[in-house]
Protein backbone atom coordinates (compact mmCIF):
# COMPACT_ATOMS: atom_id res chain seq x y z
CA UNK A 1 0.00 0.00 0.00
CA UNK A 2 0.89 3.41 -0.83
CA UNK A 3 2.51 5.07 2.22
CA UNK A 4 3.52 8.72 1.14
CA UNK A 5 0.10 9.94 3.17
CA UNK A 6 -0.05 11.76 6.34
CA UNK A 7 -3.14 11.01 8.20
CA UNK A 8 -4.31 12.68 11.57
CA UNK A 9 -7.25 12.71 13.88
CA UNK A 10 -9.20 14.54 16.49
CA UNK A 11 -10.35 13.51 19.73
CA UNK A 12 -13.92 13.97 18.42
CA UNK A 13 -13.39 11.04 16.26
CA UNK A 14 -13.12 8.93 18.70
CA UNK A 15 -16.51 9.91 20.88
CA UNK A 16 -18.94 8.07 23.14
CA UNK A 17 -22.07 8.35 20.99
CA UNK A 18 -24.32 11.31 22.05
CA UNK A 19 -26.22 12.94 19.17
CA UNK A 20 -29.14 15.94 18.91
CA UNK A 21 -31.67 13.24 19.70
CA UNK A 22 -29.72 10.89 22.23
CA UNK A 23 -27.39 10.85 25.27
CA UNK A 24 -23.83 8.53 25.35
CA UNK A 25 -24.00 4.79 25.02
CA UNK A 26 -20.32 4.47 25.17
CA UNK A 27 -17.63 5.79 27.78
CA UNK A 28 -15.83 8.69 27.23
CA UNK A 29 -12.62 8.41 26.00
CA UNK A 30 -9.37 9.90 27.96
CA UNK A 31 -7.40 11.88 25.74
CA UNK A 32 -4.12 9.93 26.03
CA UNK A 33 -6.78 6.90 25.05
CA UNK A 34 -6.62 8.83 21.72
CA UNK A 35 -3.25 9.26 21.47
CA UNK A 36 -2.52 5.45 22.05
CA UNK A 37 -5.52 4.59 19.47
CA UNK A 38 -3.89 7.23 16.83
CA UNK A 39 -0.07 5.31 17.28
CA UNK A 40 -2.00 2.23 16.65
CA UNK A 41 -4.15 3.16 13.79
CA UNK A 42 -1.44 4.74 12.04
CA UNK A 43 -1.82 8.33 12.52
CA UNK A 44 0.80 10.79 12.49
CA UNK A 45 -1.46 13.97 13.53
CA UNK A 46 -3.54 14.66 16.15
CA UNK A 47 -5.90 17.61 15.06
CA UNK A 48 -6.72 20.07 18.65
CA UNK A 49 -9.23 22.64 19.71
CA UNK A 50 -7.63 25.07 21.59
CA UNK A 51 -9.38 23.79 24.48
CA UNK A 52 -8.04 20.27 23.70
CA UNK A 53 -4.69 21.42 24.19
CA UNK A 54 -5.49 23.20 27.36
CA UNK A 55 -8.88 22.39 28.99
CA UNK A 56 -8.98 25.13 31.12
CA UNK A 57 -7.96 27.64 29.33
CA UNK A 58 -10.68 30.30 29.85
CA UNK A 59 -9.92 30.65 33.25
CA UNK A 60 -6.22 30.88 33.23
CA UNK A 61 -3.45 33.81 32.13
CA UNK A 62 -2.18 33.76 28.87
CA UNK A 63 1.53 32.47 30.61
CA UNK A 64 -0.13 29.77 31.72
CA UNK A 65 -2.22 28.71 28.75
CA UNK A 66 1.59 28.65 26.71
CA UNK A 67 3.07 26.63 29.49
CA UNK A 68 0.37 23.83 29.34
CA UNK A 69 0.53 23.62 25.71
CA UNK A 70 4.34 23.53 25.88
CA UNK A 71 3.37 20.30 27.83
CA UNK A 72 0.99 19.18 25.49
CA UNK A 73 3.70 19.07 22.55
CA UNK A 74 6.18 16.73 25.04
CA UNK A 75 3.31 14.37 25.39
CA UNK A 76 2.95 14.50 21.86
CA UNK A 77 6.42 13.66 20.85
CA UNK A 78 6.60 10.87 23.65
CA UNK A 79 4.03 9.24 21.45
CA UNK A 80 6.13 10.31 18.22
CA UNK A 81 3.13 12.64 16.93
CA UNK A 82 2.75 16.62 15.92
CA UNK A 83 -0.04 18.65 15.86
CA UNK A 84 -1.16 19.59 12.90
CA UNK A 85 -3.30 22.35 13.94
CA UNK A 86 -5.72 24.23 16.51
CA UNK A 87 -9.10 25.57 15.93
CA UNK A 88 -10.52 28.03 18.63
CA UNK A 89 -13.60 26.25 19.84
CA UNK A 90 -16.40 29.63 19.95
CA UNK A 91 -19.79 27.63 19.66
CA UNK A 92 -19.90 25.79 22.63
CA UNK A 93 -19.12 28.95 24.96
CA UNK A 94 -21.91 30.62 26.28
CA UNK A 95 -20.26 34.01 24.74
CA UNK A 96 -20.94 32.46 21.17
CA UNK A 97 -24.45 31.58 21.55
CA UNK A 98 -25.31 34.08 18.61
CA UNK A 99 -22.00 33.60 17.18
CA UNK A 100 -18.64 34.76 17.90
CA UNK A 101 -17.29 36.91 15.18
CA UNK A 102 -20.56 37.87 13.91
CA UNK A 103 -22.54 38.56 17.39
CA UNK A 104 -24.56 41.33 17.40
CA UNK A 105 -23.02 41.42 20.73
CA UNK A 106 -19.87 43.64 21.07
CA UNK A 107 -18.52 42.57 24.00
CA UNK A 108 -18.92 38.67 22.71
CA UNK A 109 -16.73 39.63 19.05
CA UNK A 110 -14.32 41.21 21.59
CA UNK A 111 -14.03 37.49 23.52
CA UNK A 112 -14.26 35.23 19.91
CA UNK A 113 -11.17 37.80 18.76
CA UNK A 114 -9.30 37.42 22.01
CA UNK A 115 -9.82 33.46 22.10
CA UNK A 116 -8.97 33.35 18.99
CA UNK A 117 -5.26 35.28 19.16
CA UNK A 118 -4.98 32.74 22.79
CA UNK A 119 -5.55 29.68 20.27
CA UNK A 120 -2.57 31.43 18.55
CA UNK A 121 -0.41 31.16 21.23
CA UNK A 122 -1.36 27.85 21.74
CA UNK A 123 -0.66 26.20 18.25
CA UNK A 124 2.93 27.59 18.02
CA UNK A 125 3.73 26.25 21.87
CA UNK A 126 2.40 22.77 20.66
CA UNK A 127 4.79 23.14 17.80
CA UNK A 128 2.55 24.15 14.59
CA UNK A 129 1.40 27.27 12.75
CA UNK A 130 -1.95 26.12 11.54
CA UNK A 131 -5.24 27.96 12.55
CA UNK A 132 -8.30 26.35 11.45
CA UNK A 133 -11.80 28.36 11.12
CA UNK A 134 -15.17 26.62 11.42
CA UNK A 135 -17.36 29.56 11.53
CA UNK A 136 -19.86 27.40 12.79
CA UNK A 137 -22.78 29.98 14.73
CA UNK A 138 -21.32 33.15 12.33
CA UNK A 139 -24.43 33.25 10.51
CA UNK A 140 -28.38 33.08 11.28
CA UNK A 141 -31.79 31.21 11.50
CA UNK A 142 -33.49 34.67 11.20
CA UNK A 143 -31.77 36.51 7.97
CA UNK A 144 -33.05 39.99 9.10
CA UNK A 145 -31.47 39.31 12.33
CA UNK A 146 -27.98 40.37 10.96
CA UNK A 147 -26.09 42.78 8.40
CA UNK A 148 -24.49 40.10 6.03
CA UNK A 149 -21.91 43.24 4.67
CA UNK A 150 -20.98 43.93 8.12
CA UNK A 151 -20.47 39.85 9.05
CA UNK A 152 -18.02 39.88 6.19
CA UNK A 153 -16.39 43.06 7.73
CA UNK A 154 -16.17 41.46 11.04
CA UNK A 155 -14.96 38.07 10.08
CA UNK A 156 -12.14 39.35 8.15
CA UNK A 157 -11.61 41.52 11.14
CA UNK A 158 -10.66 38.24 12.78
CA UNK A 159 -8.56 36.85 10.69
CA UNK A 160 -6.23 39.90 10.43
CA UNK A 161 -6.40 39.84 14.07
CA UNK A 162 -4.92 36.50 14.29
CA UNK A 163 -2.39 36.89 11.04
CA UNK A 164 -1.24 40.07 13.56
CA UNK A 165 -0.48 37.85 16.39
CA UNK A 166 2.73 35.58 14.66
CA UNK A 167 4.00 36.34 11.32
CA UNK A 168 4.33 32.87 10.35
CA UNK A 169 1.08 31.63 11.41
CA UNK A 170 -1.26 30.48 8.82
CA UNK A 171 -5.14 30.50 8.48
CA UNK A 172 -7.37 27.63 7.09
CA UNK A 173 -11.28 28.84 6.59
CA UNK A 174 -13.36 25.27 6.83
CA UNK A 175 -16.41 26.85 5.15
CA UNK A 176 -19.93 24.92 6.05
CA UNK A 177 -23.32 26.13 4.37
CA UNK A 178 -25.41 25.31 7.12
CA UNK A 179 -25.81 23.27 10.56
CA UNK A 180 -26.17 24.73 13.46
CA UNK A 181 -27.42 27.85 12.08
CA UNK A 182 -29.95 28.02 8.56
CA UNK A 183 -27.78 30.85 7.20
CA UNK A 184 -24.21 30.65 7.43
CA UNK A 185 -21.96 33.12 6.17
CA UNK A 186 -18.78 32.04 4.21
CA UNK A 187 -20.33 28.95 3.63
CA UNK A 188 -18.30 27.74 0.43
CA UNK A 189 -14.73 27.39 -1.21
CA UNK A 190 -14.90 30.34 -3.29
CA UNK A 191 -16.18 32.05 -0.66
CA UNK A 192 -13.41 31.48 2.07
CA UNK A 193 -10.80 32.59 -0.34
CA UNK A 194 -12.63 35.08 -1.44
CA UNK A 195 -12.36 36.51 2.18
CA UNK A 196 -9.06 35.16 2.42
CA UNK A 197 -7.70 37.50 -0.62
CA UNK A 198 -8.86 40.76 1.45
CA UNK A 199 -7.06 39.94 4.26
CA UNK A 200 -4.08 41.75 5.65
CA UNK A 201 -1.95 38.74 4.20
CA UNK A 202 -3.43 36.83 1.68
CA UNK A 203 -0.75 33.99 1.22
CA UNK A 204 -1.12 33.28 5.38
CA UNK A 205 -5.17 32.43 4.49
CA UNK A 206 -6.33 29.14 2.85
CA UNK A 207 -8.56 26.70 3.11
CA UNK A 208 -9.78 23.29 4.73
CA UNK A 209 -11.96 21.13 2.79
CA UNK A 210 -14.52 18.50 4.11
CA UNK A 211 -16.31 16.17 1.69
CA UNK A 212 -19.66 16.14 3.54
CA UNK A 213 -19.47 20.47 3.75
CA UNK A 214 -19.37 20.47 -0.11
CA UNK A 215 -22.04 17.93 -0.67
CA UNK A 216 -24.20 19.82 1.71
CA UNK A 217 -23.90 23.01 -0.11
CA UNK A 218 -24.69 20.81 -3.33
CA UNK A 219 -21.51 20.89 -4.87
CA UNK A 220 -19.11 17.89 -5.59
CA UNK A 221 -15.97 17.69 -2.98
CA UNK A 222 -13.49 17.20 -5.84
CA UNK A 223 -13.97 20.01 -7.67
CA UNK A 224 -14.12 22.06 -4.68
CA UNK A 225 -10.87 20.69 -4.34
CA UNK A 226 -9.64 21.26 -7.25
CA UNK A 227 -10.58 24.99 -7.18
CA UNK A 228 -8.41 25.20 -4.46
CA UNK A 229 -5.69 23.39 -5.38
CA UNK A 230 -5.20 25.54 -8.56
CA UNK A 231 -5.18 28.01 -6.31
CA UNK A 232 -2.80 26.45 -4.16
CA UNK A 233 -4.84 27.05 -0.82
CA UNK A 234 -5.53 23.86 0.03
CA UNK A 235 -4.06 23.04 3.43
CA UNK A 236 -5.98 20.28 4.83
CA UNK A 237 -8.62 18.09 3.76
CA UNK A 238 -11.50 16.39 6.44
CA UNK A 239 -12.42 13.10 4.44
CA UNK A 240 -15.97 11.71 5.14
CA UNK A 241 -19.36 11.15 3.16
CA UNK A 242 -22.91 12.49 2.89
CA UNK A 243 -26.05 10.72 2.25
CA UNK A 244 -27.64 13.74 0.75
CA UNK A 245 -28.69 16.93 1.42
CA UNK A 246 -29.13 16.06 5.50
CA UNK A 247 -27.76 16.92 8.65
CA UNK A 248 -24.15 16.82 8.44
CA UNK A 249 -23.54 12.37 8.97
CA UNK A 250 -19.60 12.25 9.56
CA UNK A 251 -20.12 8.55 7.49
CA UNK A 252 -17.00 6.53 6.51
CA UNK A 253 -15.28 7.87 3.44
CA UNK A 254 -16.22 6.11 0.21
CA UNK A 255 -19.21 4.77 2.35
CA UNK A 256 -22.12 6.19 0.35
CA UNK A 257 -20.36 7.59 -2.62
CA UNK A 258 -17.63 5.48 -3.99
CA UNK A 259 -16.97 7.24 -7.05
CA UNK A 260 -17.41 10.32 -5.45
CA UNK A 261 -14.30 8.88 -2.93
CA UNK A 262 -12.16 7.98 -5.70
CA UNK A 263 -12.32 11.04 -7.71
CA UNK A 264 -11.44 12.97 -4.51
CA UNK A 265 -8.21 10.65 -4.55
CA UNK A 266 -7.57 11.49 -8.20
CA UNK A 267 -7.44 15.22 -7.93
CA UNK A 268 -5.50 14.73 -4.67
CA UNK A 269 -3.03 12.56 -6.61
CA UNK A 270 -2.95 14.96 -9.61
CA UNK A 271 -1.75 18.04 -7.67
CA UNK A 272 0.80 15.85 -5.79
CA UNK A 273 -1.14 16.78 -2.30
CA UNK A 274 1.30 14.26 -0.49
CA UNK A 275 4.62 16.32 -1.68
CA UNK A 276 2.87 19.29 -0.50
CA UNK A 277 2.83 18.28 3.05
CA UNK A 278 -0.68 18.21 4.09
CA UNK A 279 -2.47 16.11 6.25
CA UNK A 280 -5.30 13.81 5.49
CA UNK A 281 -7.89 13.68 8.02
CA UNK A 282 -10.97 11.97 8.13
CA UNK A 283 -13.74 13.51 10.50
CA UNK A 284 -15.46 10.44 10.69
CA UNK A 285 -17.98 9.32 13.89
CA UNK A 286 -18.33 5.78 15.04
CA UNK A 287 -22.21 4.52 14.39
CA UNK A 288 -24.03 5.00 17.34
CA UNK A 289 -24.68 1.45 17.52
CA UNK A 290 -20.88 0.57 17.66
CA UNK A 291 -19.83 -1.28 20.70
CA UNK A 292 -16.68 0.41 22.93
CA UNK A 293 -14.19 -2.01 21.96
CA UNK A 294 -14.31 -1.12 18.39
CA UNK A 295 -14.95 2.59 18.58
CA UNK A 296 -12.25 3.41 16.14
CA UNK A 297 -13.21 0.93 13.33
CA UNK A 298 -14.32 3.65 11.43
CA UNK A 299 -11.27 5.43 11.32
CA UNK A 300 -9.66 2.22 10.62
CA UNK A 301 -11.90 1.61 7.24
CA UNK A 302 -11.83 5.33 6.11
CA UNK A 303 -7.84 5.02 6.29
CA UNK A 304 -7.78 1.78 4.17
CA UNK A 305 -10.50 2.66 1.50
CA UNK A 306 -8.07 6.01 0.87
CA UNK A 307 -5.40 3.77 0.65
CA UNK A 308 -7.15 0.82 -1.72
CA UNK A 309 -8.81 4.23 -3.83
CA UNK A 310 -5.31 5.53 -4.24
CA UNK A 311 -3.80 2.11 -5.66
CA UNK A 312 -6.67 2.62 -8.26
CA UNK A 313 -5.92 5.72 -9.29
CA UNK A 314 -2.22 5.12 -9.59
CA UNK A 315 -3.24 2.27 -11.85
CA UNK A 316 -5.90 3.37 -13.70
CA UNK A 317 -5.51 3.37 -17.76
CA UNK A 318 -4.70 7.20 -18.02
CA UNK A 319 -3.62 6.26 -22.09
CA UNK A 320 -7.31 4.83 -22.79
CA UNK A 321 -8.77 7.30 -21.07
CA UNK A 322 -6.95 10.10 -22.93
CA UNK A 323 -7.93 8.29 -26.11
CA UNK A 324 -11.80 7.77 -25.05
CA UNK A 325 -11.33 12.06 -24.30
CA UNK A 326 -9.66 12.94 -27.71
CA UNK A 327 -12.40 10.65 -29.31
CA UNK A 328 -15.07 12.76 -27.34
CA UNK A 329 -16.28 9.25 -25.99
CA UNK A 330 -17.36 9.76 -22.69
CA UNK A 331 -20.08 6.80 -22.47
CA UNK A 332 -16.53 4.98 -23.66
CA UNK A 333 -14.80 6.73 -20.16
CA UNK A 334 -17.47 6.15 -18.39
CA UNK A 335 -17.36 2.75 -18.36
CA UNK A 336 -14.13 2.50 -18.00
CA UNK A 337 -13.83 4.26 -14.59
CA UNK A 338 -16.53 1.73 -13.85
CA UNK A 339 -15.06 -1.25 -14.61
CA UNK A 340 -11.69 0.17 -12.78
CA UNK A 341 -13.32 0.28 -9.54
CA UNK A 342 -14.75 -2.86 -9.91
CA UNK A 343 -12.18 -4.96 -10.42
CA UNK A 344 -10.81 -7.00 -8.16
Amino acid sequence: MPADYRFSLGPWNIHPGADPFGPPVRPPVSFDDVLTAAVDLGFSGIQLHDDDAVPNLENLPPAAVVREAAELRKRLDDHGLVAEFVAPRLWEHAHGIDGGYTSNCPKARTWAIERSKRAVDVALAVGCDLIVMWPAREGTAVRESKNPIEAARQMLEAIDAMLAVAPNVRIAIEPKPNEPVDHAFVPTIGHALALGARSSDPARVGVLIESAHAILAGLDPSDEMGFALAAGKLWSVHLNDQNGLKFDQDKVFGAANLRGAFDQVRVLEAAGYADLGGFVGFDVKAQRTQRAGAATAHLATSKRIFQMLVAKVRSFPERTANECIANRDYEALERLVLEHLLAG
